[in-house]
């Protein structure tokens, strides 16, 4: 069937919205193209004039937009307010970051004289992209996730090493103290009680960092479930797969995945999103642990995930398909996943697979062969964005490299003795300053 089916109302643009300095979005890029190839007028906030989206050939207008996530709600709503008029008629919201995702919900009375998006629960985005949120949530409705603990401050840190069993995981706790006061780079992994103590002396009088029990990687698979519901929290298109690698290893965005069929996830996933009135794009992290057999919630990102445009249905919807064709009054056709379809992400999946082929983690469920692949930069009808990427990860990319060559001659305390697994912590705060997980 494909996307020349697909009856998009090319009178009803999209605004791709970022909060925060990460240019090397490749999900902003899938979006553009995505709508871009069925007609409709595709417009972008980006940080300058030179971000890969706005080279793409499907962009109508790039709005260009520094901020840094640490703007006033008001101020950020004043100005997609602004943007809103130059476009001069209604427009389809895509937030690509829990940001933007919180500031729409709430301040949707605001927002809505001047665009389209889906009517969740205000408070709920906010909920979901916290961490202590989430567990509460699952905790409520008996969805499955890792043990926890919360503490808010060193006393407690301190009695939680004295009988938790290592390794964990540090954690940011909310998505949005990440910018002002991050306790940790990204996800680090903590052998044992002296390393987290030495750790938290440096988080100050109240850390926010959830402490989380670890899943074993070896007794572990990362799956990924995508889906889109309407007012009615009604799935009209979810999808499942499975994360082969990751950057930084086993902690990090997406670097290369598969597509693939598990509907005891899928089932999963809807039911919890039906019971807390979840609507919208959504982008789920789960891990498999084969210890207990269980499916674990991860993370709940309240938009659209980067690596989105891994999923597609026979009829050629993805989940930002699904979204505009919904709240513009079209049908979303009705069909199922194309399994076996695997995603790249060019920039980070060679050092990704240098870093698993040295480690030895394997992914049991991946198909032994892709039916076909997504590239996240490259796309023969729109070179441009791949070119642009590759002259701005340049400098980041070299200093990358040089970081690690350090890293490996002077290993980091906390995650000394891990070899290539130390890399999160050593290059995490590098790497998220231009790729970052809108952003996973």
């Amino acid at each position: 069937m494909g996307s020349a089916a697909i009856e998009a109302d090319r009178s009803v643009p999209a605004l791709i919205v970022k909060i925060g300095h990460y240019p090397l979005h490749h999900g902003g890029v899938g979006a553009i193209r995505s709508l871009g190839r069925l007609g409709v007028p595709m417009y972008a906030v980006t940080e300058d004039r030179y971000t890969p989206a706005a080279a793409s050939r499907y962009l109508t207008g790039a709005f260009v937009w520094p901020t840094t996530g640490l703007e006033e709600g008001e101020r950020l709503v004043e100005g997609l307010l602004d943007i809103g008029r130059r476009i001069g008629r209604p427009t389809v919201l895509i937030p690509t970051d829990e940001e933007a995702a919180v500031l729409i919900a709430e301040h949707g009375d605001e927002l809505r004289d001047r665009f389209l998006f889906p009517a969740v629960d205000p408070a709920l985005p906010r909920m979901l992209a916290s961490k202590r949120g989430l567990h509460e949530l699952c905790e409520q409705y008996g969805a499955p996730t890792p043990g926890a603990a919360f503490p808010a401050s060193y006393d407690e840190v301190a009695r939680y090493a004295a009988e938790a069993r290592f390794p964990v995981v540090a954690k940011n706790l909310e998505a949005f103290e990440r910018r002002r006061a991050p306790v940790v780079g990204g996800t680090t992994r903590l052998d044992d009680a002296e390393q987290l103590l030495a750790l938290a002396r440096m988080w100050g009088d109240a850390p926010s960092v959830i402490l989380q029990d670890y899943l074993p990687r070896e007794e572990a698979e990362d799956w990924i479930v995508h889906l889109y519901c309407d007012a009615n929290s009604a799935c009209l298109v979810r999808f499942t797969g499975v994360k082969v690698r990751s950057w930084p290893p086993h902690a990090g965005m997406t670097a290369c995945a598969y597509a693939v069929p598990n509907p005891a996830l899928a089932d999963l996933a809807t039911r919890f999103i039906k019971d807390i009135g979840f609507q919208g794009v959504a982008d789920l992290d789960w891990r498999y642990d084969r210890r207990d057999g269980r499916y674990k919630l991860l993370d709940f990102n309240p938009r659209m995930g980067a690596q989105f445009r891994l999923f597609e249905t026979e009829a050629g919807v993805d989940v930002v398909r699904a979204l505009h064709l919904d709240l513009t009054g079209r049908e979303v056709p009705a069909s199922a996943q194309i399994d076996g379809r695997r995603m790249v992400v060019e920039n980070i999946d060679l050092p990704a697979l240098l870093a698993y082929r040295r480690s030895g983690y394997t992914t049991p469920s991946a198909p032994a062969r892709a039916s076909g692949t997504e590239l996240a930069w490259v796309a023969r009808d729109d070179p441009r964005p791949f070119f642009m990427m590759i002259v701005r990860f340049i400098g980041p990319g070299f200093a990358h490299l040089l970081q690690m060559w350090r890293s490996r001659r002077r290993p980091n305390p906390a995650a000394r003795g891990h070899g290539l697994r130390a890399l999160p912590t050593v290059l995490a705060g590098r790497l998220r300053r231009v790729t970052r997980k809108g952003a996973a």
